[in-house]
């Protein structure tokens, strides 16, 4: 079953740009660099144009727990921290599958 989260960040109008790039970079390094992370997508809001979305499928939660410590997820945190408000996490699990049998 995969692992599926999605995170919520408001950034001011002036810093939208650096914050897709950021967005962008963590997710071409998280993919490109863990295995586990099997999709990640930086999703722009269509009624508020200050929010923007992180939308990543991992393998299993166990993966998901190891890209939370690596570099490329530090790095991004780094970039934004001073004026990105969030994570916010919609939802964190597990895709539903048909029962087996």
């Amino acid at each position: 079953m995969t692992y599926h989260v999605l995170v919520q960040f408001d950034v001011p109008p002036e810093k939208r740009d650096a914050f897709v790039k950021a967005g962008l970079f963590d997710a071409e390094g998280s993919l490109a660099h863990e295995p586990g992370t099997l999709r990640f997508e930086v999703i722009h809001d269509e009624d508020n144009p200050n929010r923007i979305y992180l939308d990543e499928v991992y393998a299993s939660r166990e993966a998901f727990e190891e890209h939370c410590g690596n570099e490329t997820i530090k790095k991004f945190y780094e970039m934004v921290d001073s004026y990105a408000l969030g994570p916010n996490f919609l939802f964190k699990g597990y895709r539903a599958e048909p029962a087996a049998g």
